[in-house]
C-alpha cells in the first residue's frame, strides 16, 4: 500500500510538472488548436460537397488533357479546405499522395521577400540601402540596392538563360554548383541597363540578396527564413535542403529536357539559388504559403503594399540594349513584386525546373488559395502545366479574375 501511494504521488508530481511546462508553450507547440502544422496532409474525406467535386473534376480533366503523370491540388477559401487530393502516380505503380514532398524552387523567393520586409519594418535596414556594405565585390555594388535585388531591377544578366551555363548544366545534372561559379556567368556580361532603370528577371539577384541577408542577420538564410516566415506560418514540411536529397515521402519527377524521358528527381538543384534557400514542400504547405504570403499575414499594411508593388510598375520594355523578351514591360495588371508575381490581383509564385512544376496563388478579394504541383509524362506539353491546371480552377471559382500568367 505504501509503495502504491508513493508511485501515485510521484505520478501526480510528474503530471503537474508536465502540465505546467505545456501551459508555458505556445498552442502550436503543444499541438492544440488544430493549427496547419498539426494536421496531416491527406485527401479530403468523402463524400465531397459540390464545390469540391467541381475542383476535382476540373483537375481530372486537366490531367488527362495535358497528359500529366501526377497532379496534386489543394484549394482553400478563407483558410478552410475546399479540396485536397492527388491524382496519378509518383512512380510506376506508386500512387501520388498529398503528403509527398517536391521541389518548390522560387517559392523560396516569396518567403525571402517577406522576411526582408520584416527587417525593413523593424528599421534594421532600408530597401534603398546599397549593398557595398555587405557585398563590396559585386559590380556596381555602390549603385545596387536591396530593393533592386528583391524586385529584379539590378540589370544583372540571368545565368539560367545564359547559353554558356546551359551548355554546362545539360550534360552534368548532378553537378554541385557554388555561388561563385554561378555568379561568374552574369559577371561576364555588361549590365542590361543601369541599376534601377528597368526590369529583367535574374536568379543572380536572389543569390546575392541571400548573401546580403546572411551578413545583415548573422545567421544562415534557412534559419532566418524559418524564424521569420515558414515557422510562424506553420510550414513544418517546407524546409531547406543542403544536398539533393528530398525528405520522404517523395513525389518523383521526370523530364525530357535532355532529349530522352528520364527520372530527374534527384538531379542536383544547387544551381537554382543560394545554399540554404533550396527548398522542398508538400501541397498542404504550398497552399498555406499561398495564403500567408498572399494575404500579407506577416507584414504591416504598408509593407504589404510594398510587397505587391515595390516600384516595378511602369518599368521594363525593350530597348536597343535589352530586348523586350528580357526587359518585360511591368504593368499594373501583371508585374513582379518583392519575390512574388502579381497577375490580375492574384499573388503567386510558379517554380518549374527539372521535371517539377508548381504554383501557389492567392486572390485576396476572395480569400482564395490555389496550390498545384504537377509532374510530366513523355508527351506532356512544354511549360509549367501546374499553372494550366490552376488557371482552370481559378476560372471556375473566380471567373471575374483570370489567372492569366502567360
Amino acid at each position: 500500500m505504501r509503495r502504491t501511494s508513493l508511485r501515485a504521488a510521484l505520478c501526480a508530481a510528474l503530471l503537474a510538472v508536465v502540465s505546467q511546462t505545456a501551459a508555458a508553450l505556445p498552442a502550436a507547440a503543444r499541438g492544440e488548436g488544430g493549427g496547419h502544422g498539426d494536421r496531416p496532409c491527406e485527401r479530403t474525406a468523402r463524400p465531397l460537397d459540390g464545390r469540391a467535386r467541381q475542383v476535382l473534376d476540373i483537375t481530372r480533366r486537366a490531367k488527362a488533357d495535358l497528359r500529366l503523370n501526377s497532379v496534386e491540388v489543394k484549394v482553400t477559401v478563407d483558410g478552410h479546405e475546399v479540396l485536397t487530393d492527388a491524382l496519378g502516380e509518383s512512380m510506376t505503380g506508386v500512387p501520388a499522395r498529398p503528403d509527398m514532398h517536391f521541389r518548390a524552387g522560387s517559392v523560396a523567393f516569396a518567403h525571402i521577400g517577406t522576411a526582408l520586409l520584416q527587417l525593413v519594418q523593424e528599421r534594421r535596414v532600408s530597401l534603398d540601402d546599397t549593398i557595398e556594405r555587405w557585398l563590396p565585390d559585386v559590380p556596381k555594388a555602390h549603385e545596387i540596392t536591396l530593393r533592386m535585388l528583391a524586385n529584379n531591377t539590378s540589370g544583372l544578366h540571368d545565368y539560367v538563360t545564359d547559353p554558356a551555363f546551359g551548355k554546362e548544366l545539360g550534360p552534368h545534372p548532378f553537378r554541385q554548383w557554388t555561388p561563385d561559379e554561378l555568379l561568374a556567368f552574369p559577371y561576364s556580361h555588361s549590365f542590361w541597363y543601369e541599376p534601377g532603370t528597368s526590369w529583367s528577371y535574374s536568379h543572380a539577384n536572389y543569390l546575392l540578396l541571400t548573401q546580403a541577408l546572411e551578413k545583415i542577420t548573422g545567421m544562415p538564410i534557412q534559419e532566418f527564413v524559418e524564424r521569420r516566415v515558414t515557422g510562424p506560418l506553420g510550414l513544418r514540411n517546407t524546409r531547406a535542403n543542403l544536398t539533393p536529397d528530398i525528405p520522404a515521402p517523395v513525389l518523383h519527377a521526370f523530364t525530357s529536357d535532355r532529349g530522352i524521358y528520364e527520372e530527374s528527381t534527384f538531379w542536383n538543384p544547387s544551381w537554382t539559388t543560394a545554399p540554404g534557400a533550396v527548398i522542398t514542400t508538400h501541397i498542404c504547405d504550398l497552399a498555406r504559403s499561398a495564403e500567408g504570403i498572399g494575404s500579407g499575414e506577416l507584414l504591416s499594411p504598408r509593407a504589404y503594399r510594398t510587397l505587391l508593388n515595390p516600384g516595378t510598375v511602369g518599368l521594363g520594355g525593350g530597348t536597343a540594349h535589352c530586348p523586350s523578351d528580357i526587359c518585360l514591360k511591368q504593368t499594373e495588371a501583371k508585374h513582379f513584386g518583392l519575390g512574388v508575381l502579381v497577375v490580375n490581383g492574384w499573388i503567386l509564385q510558379n517554380p518549374s525546373f527539372s521535371g517539377y512544376a508548381a504554383i501557389q496563388a492567392y486572390l485576396p478579394k476572395a480569400r482564395l488559395a490555389i496550390a498545384v504541383s504537377a509532374t510530366k509524362t513523355a508527351t506532356t506539353p512544354d511549360g509549367n502545366q501546374a499553372e494550366a491546371v490552376a488557371t482552370r480552377i481559378a476560372a471556375a471559382l473566380a471567373p471575374g479574375d483570370p489567372l492569366a500568367i502567360g
